[in-house]
């Protein structure tokens, strides 16, 4: 198995680090692309161990940092890079997806290994709705897959009106990040970019317009991105498949670090359904 990490790829306010695992074959494989969710990133808990199941199985498996997640082109791991975070919006994800889509697409180093005809796409979370939205709009898009993935941007700007209205006087709100307990920022900007964008970033939308093949897994035991927007999604997409994970919880019981080199059980039932999927 050939697996390069950190490779970067320049352009854009940022450059983005992204990571490939593939078998060395005699002819190009499906190339899968995947997005990490809200204070994640690539190398996050049992990602690595995710794209070498993929590759195992006969795909090219793309996984990468957005540009500004918060990581470094010298630190992957964590936030070292606050003042990027407070400045990643929606449209920022998208427009970083896009680059790794060009880069992918074009006749690059690896139009010997992968099938850039062949293309699809895996979000978590919140990257969930950054694929699905790509997804739709974008006929390089062989197929989207979700995991945990939200059915809503806007109402999470309006759980808090108190902290809203705060957030929208300051210019700046801080949300504690429990594993590594720093205050993550996120300046006003993130709701200015969302609302003159709203009618793209609007889920609901992507949703009802995809007619591409489209798997959504969820945690029947998840209280971060519960059932409820899973079976919404589904709802809004009579051609999409709905999978729920018995008792499976929003990261289907991985965690960071992973130190076990095996996937954890509802992970590898998402793995699998994954590729059976795709396949």
């Amino acid at each position: 198995m050939i697996i390069q990490k950190n490779n970067i790829l320049s352009g854009g306010k940022k450059p983005i680090l992204f990571d490939c695992f593939y078998s060395e074959t005699s002819q190009p494989q499906p190339i899968v692309i995947f997005c990490h969710g809200y204070k994640g990133f690539k190398d996050w808990g049992a990602w690595d161990l995710v794209a070498k199941t993929f590759a195992a199985a006969g795909f090219f498996f793309v996984k990468f940092n957005f540009s500004h997640n918060g990581g470094t082109m010298q630190e992957p791991i964590d936030f070292p890079d606050l003042e990027a975070f407070a400045q990643n919006n929606y449209t920022l994800e998208l427009e970083d997806l896009d680059r790794i889509l060009a880069h992918f697409s074009s006749d690059s180093e690896y139009i010997e290994e992968a099938d850039n005809s062949n293309i699809s796409l895996i979000g978590h979370s919140r990257g969930g709705g950054i694929v699905l939205i790509k997804a739709e709009e974008d006929s390089k898009i062989s197929k989207v897959i979700t995991w945990a993935g939200v059915s809503d941007y806007k109402v999470r700007f309006l759980e808090d009106t108190e902290g809203f209205d705060a957030w929208k006087k300051t210019g700046r709100f801080y949300v504690k990040n429990g594993r590594t307990q720093q205050q993550m920022p996120h300046d006003w900007q993130f709701y200015e970019d969302f609302i003159i964008h709203e009618k793209r970033l609007t889920i609901n939308r992507a949703a009802k317009s995809i007619k591409k093949p489209w798997l959504i897994i969820h945690g029947d035991n998840d209280t971060s991105v519960t059932l409820k927007e899973g079976e919404s999604l589904h709802h809004w997409s009579p051609n999409s498949i709905l999978k729920i994970i018995p008792k499976a919880n929003h990261v289907f019981g991985a965690n960071h670090p992973w130190k076990e080199n095996q996937l954890p059980k509802d992970l590898k039932e998402v793995v699998d359904q994954t590729i059976l999927f795709l396949k």
